[in-house]
């Protein structure tokens, strides 16, 4: 597959798949098979077409998961245009500014998020369709992008005469180094850079999925992550409908209730989340059970303690439908708790490692050989790995890159490009970590955020904040340095809080308890001095990480 022709994968999967379901909407149960798909990818071709896109023009997108939102990304993909996913948690500002960058022509976008725009200064759109039932929502003077639409179907029925079937599916060829997706960042540095993914780093990222039948034909996808994302975008989306998977669209926040009741619907072969998932069920569901009085006590009795937890594990699986290979988990640092307590009870998961630069996956070790807190391999004949560092397996250095998955750059931001991607090829990631020599990474933390102690030794903050996340009355934490000392900022869990009966009043006493509690378990240099209660939740990025450098003084 890494030698193929990207458009032509696509074409050839919805020729041999016709008739198997492609998109399935949860919510309204409507699904489309490929045969429906490949219509309505012909559909925007023409009014493409009509519009006057040519190759390498760029289609910006915005929206919730929705059927049609998957139709317009793999649309301009196949058409040869560039696709710009937004995140449609950006503020608008950040989006009006990203339409701009991006250079885009034509902008499909919910009406939720299209009523925040101001269209006047959006510089270079030609017209702007509704991605919720592809209705004109404006353009500019002396376009014709609503009359391409009005006459869509006409233009559509005089095309296809016949009408439209497998052979009359056909895409032009897109080379390797075509640039095909503009993914923008949303990092906690303040700026966000357009990553230029092209072909052969999608192709990079397909040939391992395919590989390693992470996806497969007829298999069940639950997707819930945001499609706008590379992780989703990926291994939810753009993977499965060249393999002939089921995808069927959450399109709904996927809190752990909706989201157990949805993978017992689906039942997927395959589950992609990010640590705050497993997280949310590790405290909602079994933290509770192995803190009961009579179960705790048996947990304690060797013998007890391997039945009870195969049926904590069966539970478990029973949650994510009990179908599945795997859990593959990304996006975050894992919890160290969670992480040992489902490597212990043996729960089907392992840690993969990735970013936007890398569309998105560096490394992956399928659960059976996963080794705990690591992130698994480095792609084995796809990327390249080194640690810069005198001794690479025990010493954290900055993680460096090179492969098929690396990006093309930042488009339109040579400075930064020239900051990351070395004259070697090499990309400078900006992580920390060690690496065995059977290529397993093991992260420690961000370049930026590490902290020197008075001592000289290398303090990763977000080690402690892992910590310190999964204790009583913790929601979410930042570590910070402050002359000389550790410092937590805590946003407390006044859900908790509430359940047992605990008062604001009251909440300082218990975080000096929380603080040594967490400084039996860091290491001399790590310990923190204080805890400082915040009000309101940490502001984030469109990726729900949290804006680090507002935090800083």
């Amino acid at each position: 597959m890494i030698n193929s022709v990207l458009t032509k994968l696509y074409e050839k999967s919805f020729i041999d798949n016709w008739e198997l379901p492609a998109v399935t909407d949860y919510s309204s149960k409507i699904t489309m098979t490929y045969g429906d798909f490949a219509r309505k990818v012909a559909r925007i071709h023409l009014l493409f077409k009509q519009c006057g896109i040519e190759k390498g023009d760029k289609i910006a997108l915005i929206g919730k998961n929705v059927p049609n939102w998957v139709v317009v990304f793999i649309s301009a993909v196949t058409y040869g245009a560039v696709i710009v996913p937004i995140l449609p948690d950006f503020n608008p500002a950040d989006a009006q500014h990203i339409i701009n960058h991006s250079d885009a022509k034509l902008l499909f976008s919910s009406k939720v998020i299209w009523d925040s725009l101001d269209f006047d200064e959006l510089h270079y759109i030609r017209g702007a369709v509704s991605v919720d039932d592809f209705k004109l929502l404006a353009e500019k003077p002396g376009e014709t992008v609503g009359k391409a639409i009005f006459n869509l179907t006409r233009t559509f029925n005089k095309t296809y005469k016949e009408g439209f079937y497998r052979n009359d599916i056909r895409f032009p060829e897109v080379e390797k180094d075509d640039l095909v997706i503009i993914n923008y960042t949303s990092g906690t540095t303040g700026f966000s850079k357009g990553v230029m993914i092209t072909a052969r780093n999608i192709l990079g990222n397909m040939h391992y999925g395919a590989a390693s039948k992470l996806h497969y034909k007829g298999s069940r996808c639950l997707s819930f992550l945001p499609l706008a994302h590379a992780y989703g975008c990926m291994f939810d989306m753009m993977l499965p409908l060249v393999l002939g998977s089921h995808i069927t669209l959450l399109g709904r926040i996927p809190s752990p209730k909706i989201l157990v009741k949805a993978m017992n619907d689906v039942k997927p072969n395959l589950v992609l989340c990010v640590p705050l998932v497993l997280e949310k069920i590790y405290s909602k569901m079994i933290v509770p059970m192995i803190s009961r009085g009579m179960l705790r006590w048996a947990l304690a009795v060797p013998f007890l303690d391997n039945r009870i937890y195969a049926q904590i594990k069966k539970k478990l699986s029973d949650a994510f439908g009990g179908e599945f290979v795997e859990v593959i988990v990304g996006g975050a640092a894992f919890n160290a708790e969670v992480e040992d307590f489902l490597y212990k009870i043996k729960f089907p998961f392992t840690v993969g490692y990735g970013m936007t630069e890398c569309a998105p996956l560096v490394s992956h070790t399928p659960w059976w050989e996963y080794v705990p807190h690591s992130a698994g391999r480095i792609l084995p004949g796809i990327m390249q790995c080194r640690i810069l560092s005198d001794d690479p397996e025990n010493i954290p250095g900055e993680i460096l890159l090179k492969g098929e998955n690396v990006m093309a750059g930042y488009y339109k931001n040579p400075e930064a490009t020239a900051k990351v991607l070395d004259e070697d090829g090499w990309m400078h990631t900006g992580d920390m970590g060690t690496m065995s020599a059977d290529g397993t990474i093991f992260i420690r933390g961000r370049l930026k955020t590490m902290l020197l102690s008075s001592s000289g030794q290398n303090i990763y903050p977000e080690e402690i904040e892992a910590k310190l996340n999964n204790m009583l009355f913790v929601n979410e934490s930042l570590v910070i340095m402050r002359n000389g000392q550790l410092v937590a900022l805590v946003y407390p869990d006044f859900e908790a809080m509430d359940q047992l009966g605990v008062t604001r009043e009251q909440l300082p006493e218990q975080m000096e308890r929380v603080r040594a509690e967490l400084n039996k378990l860091v290491a001399p240099y790590e310990r923190v001095s204080k805890i400082q209660l915040i009000a309101n939740e940490f502001e984030k990025t469109p990726k729900k990480s949290i804006k680090r450098y507002l935090y800083d003084n």
